[in-house]
This record gives structure tokens, C-alpha cells and sequence, in this order.
């Protein structure tokens, strides 16, 4: 269902087709930035963290006066499509961007949805931002994608190494829902596990994402007795039941997953169950964020009445392309020009202390600069709230 929201006056919408904007709602132009991700069912906190993320600073600027490119100052409409993590609807959803006119959009947020767009969006001239992980998607030939948070093959030995050298970490299993998304964290998982010397007991069990009971589906982990147990790719839904049965089975190690998850799901799903699970966070501490992120997270939680951690991240993306046009506004619709600009492209970073910069990299995993910078949070959830395990950068 294609949701859009204008988020000045009273429009709806978002991409970077340029309007003149009626003199009826507004006086400044209008810039459309889209959204092609999951916002219903199991998965539907990534999505919605990212259209929230989208819509509150959206507004915010709206409220400001508007963002300035070149001679112009633009309003900002965020045009939202839900593909239902299905990715024929990803592709109807890219179709409809490109239909509009848009040449930035962010998402999907699976692997799958992040694929099937893939044609659709270099065909159209559209830059377009996932959370998805396979390396083919940032990689030359390709080059439209940018990847828009840290992938599990960067947070995951980030992880066993911490776990290794601060918990005594030896023996790892891994459990992956029986869909190509979390089934390719798991074997990412698994090669970095392996390289880093842990050994794996355990990486063949699976389960539906509708399972509802998760005894017999972690026996057989139980039996191998690991030091760490792997969620890979686990979805929000998932991961408050899976956490529940392994303890209720007697588990005392350490849950980890290297995919971000919501506390206030955790709390209702698991409770103090779920307290020393390890995640990925949103890209912010209270130590790293700036004034701008706080100010962000007030106006989030005044739009929607409740913050998801993980938009500490998802804010970024909006940031990354406006900032990007800024610095070459005739990228507005030549996403040439914007692939061109990012390989110099660095500005200050207005969500962290300090002196910290927005720019692209990615040239370690990718062999170009296919991926937004922000900061790699890994947290721990303890008592219903996450707190800061460790920060780590990507090159």
C-alpha cells in the first residue's frame, strides 16, 4: 500500500522529482524522496523505523524553512510504498518511483526486496539506499545501490572477537529462519566465526518464520552446548521467542544476532529473559550524540509517541542524500553526477559530537564507495533498554 505523507502544511509524498510547488500549500519547491520498504508483519519495525525516520526529519525541515540546493530551497516529501518484505511488491514499488519521476529512494530492506529492485532502479536513473547485504548489489558492475547501515559481515567478527577476548567465547551455533535473507547472514556468520578460530557446533537448524513454538525446533542446539548462540538476520518478531525458549530449555550462555531489534518488543516478548542479548544498535550513544540527534529524537517521539533505537541509524540515509546534492545540485536528477560526487563527497556530520563527518566508504568489502559512514553500536539489552556495549568504525 503506497502511503504518502507531505510533511509540510498538509501534502503527502517524497522522492527528488522537482515540483513547483502550488502557491495553495507552499512556497518553495518541492523535493520527493522515496520509500520502498517492509512496514507490515514480522519485519515491519525495520521498515517502519526507517519511514518514521524519513518522515520526522522531513517535517523538521519543512518547519525550518526548507533545504536549499543551489539557488533553490526545497520542501520535502517522502512518498512511502510497503512491499510487504514480498520482492514482486518491491518491484511495483520501484516501478512507481520511477513513474513519479524519483531518482532517490531509500531501502528495500531485505536481500531479496534489495536484488529485484536492482534492474528497475538502473534502468531509471535511481540512487537507491538498502539495508540489505549481498556484496554483488555495491560492487562494480554495480552501482546505483548504497548500502545504508554496517552489513553482518562487518558487525559479526566485530562481535566474536569481543566475546572472544571479554567472555572466553570458543564454541558458536547459529539459527537462521529458512529464508535467503537471514540464511545468507548465517553463512557470513559462519566463515567469519570460522576464520577467527571459534568453532561451530552447530549451523544447519532452521525454522519457519510463523513458528510459534521453539522447543523442539532448539533441542538439538541445546545438546551441542555452545558458547554462544547465533540468531542470524532474526527478525523483531522472532527474536523475543527464540530468546524465551532457549533459556526455558536452560541455556546460560550468550544470544547474540547481528541484525538491530527493538527493546519495547524484547520487554513485552521475553522480558528479563531477554537481558544480556547482544545486538546491533542505532548508529548513536548518549556519549556520541550531538545536540542535532537528541533534537531529532525529541521531534521522532513527539510525531509518533514512542523511539526506536534504530532510527539512530536510519536517520542517516535522508542526510546522505541531501547533503550529497548539496554538494552537486545538478545530481537533482543526474544520478551520474551524484555517483560521481561521492567518491570526494565529506561533510560535517550534524548527528555526532565532535568533529565527525558524513562520507561514503566501503572500499574494503565493495572495492568502491557504496556505503553511508555511521558508527557501529553494538548493544546489550539489559532491564528493558539497551545500553552501549562497545563502538567500532567501517572502512
Amino acid at each position: 500500500m503506497q502511503r504518502r505523507l507531505l510533511i509540510k502544511a498538509a501534502l503527502t509524498a517524497a522522492s527528488i522529482t522537482v515540483l513547483g510547488a502550488s502557491a495553495a500549500f507552499a512556497e518553495n519547491t518541492v523535493l520527493k524522496i522515496g520509500f520502498v520498504g517492509v512496514t507490515s508483519g514480522p519485519a515491519a519495525a525495520w521498515g517502519i523505523s526507517n519511514q518514521r525516520s524519513m518522515e520526522a526529519r522531513a517535517a523538521w525541515i519543512n518547519e525550518t524553512g526548507g533545504y536549499t540546493i543551489g539557488d533553490t530551497t526545497y520542501d520535502i516529501e517522502i512518498v512511502s510504498f510497503d512491499d510487504q518484505k514480498d520482492p514482486k511488491r518491491a518491484i511495483a514499488g520501484m516501478e512507481k518511483m520511477a513513474q513519479e519521476g524519483i531518482h532517490y529512494v531509500v531501502g528495500p530492506n531485505v536481500d531479496d526486496g534489495a536484488a529485484a529492485v536492482r534492474p528497475v532502479a538502473e534502468s531509471n536513473g535511481i540512487m537507491y539506499f538498502p539495508y540489505a547485504f549481498p556484496k554483488s548489489l555495491y560492487q562494480a558492475p554495480a552501482s546505483n545501490a548504497v548500502l545504508g547501515m554496517v552489513a553482518n559481515y562487518q558487525s559479526g567478527p566485530a562481535i566474536y572477537k569481543y566475546l572472544m577476548a571479554e567472555k572466553g567465547v570458543k564454541t558458536v551455533a547459529f539459527i537462521a529462519a529458512n529464508e535467503s535473507d537471514p540464511l545468507s547472514q548465517r553463512d557470513g556468520g559462519v566463515e567469519a566465526a570460522t576464520a577467527l578460530g571459534m568453532e561451530v557446533v552447530s549451523s544447519n537448524v532452521t525454522y519457519q518464520v510463523d513458528t510459534t513454538d521453539f522447543t523442539p525446533v532448539l533441542t538439538p542446539i541445546m545438546r551441542t552446548q555452545p558458547d554462544l548462540l547465533v540468531l542470524s538476520g532474526v527478525s523483531p518478531a522472532n527474536a523475543p521467542q527464540l530468546i524465551r525458549s532457549a533459556r526455558e530449555l536452560g541455556f546460560q550462555g550468550v544470544i547474540s544476532t547481528e541484525t538491530a531489534q527493538d527493546a519495547g518488543v524484547l520487554t513485552e516478548g521475553a522480558g528479563d529473559l531477554a537481558n544480556g542479548f547482544i545486538s546491533v544498535g542505532g548508529a548513536s550513544t548518549p556519549e556520541l550524540a550531538s545536540p542535532m540527534m537528541n533534537e531529532f529524537v525529541k521531534r521522532y517521539t513527539d510525531m509518533f509517541g514512542e523511539y526506536n533505537d534504530e532510527s539512530n541509524t536510519k536517520v542517516y540515509a535522508l542526510e546522505y542524500i541531501l547533503e550529497t546534492l548539496k554538494a552537486d545540485p545538478s545530481a537533482i536528477d543526474d544520478v551520474n553526477a551524484f555517483q560521481a560526487k561521492m567518491d570526494t563527497f565529506e561533510a560535517p556530520n550534524p548527528y555526532m559530537n565532535g568533529d565527525a563527518k558524513l562520507r561514503y566508504v566501503g572500499m574494503s568489502s565493495f572495492g568502491q564507495k557504496r556505503q553511508v559512514a555511521v558508527p557501529l553500536v553494538v548493544n546489550v539489552y539489559q532491564d528493558g533498554q539497551f545500553k552501549t556495549l562497545f563502538v567500532a568504525e567501517v572502512d
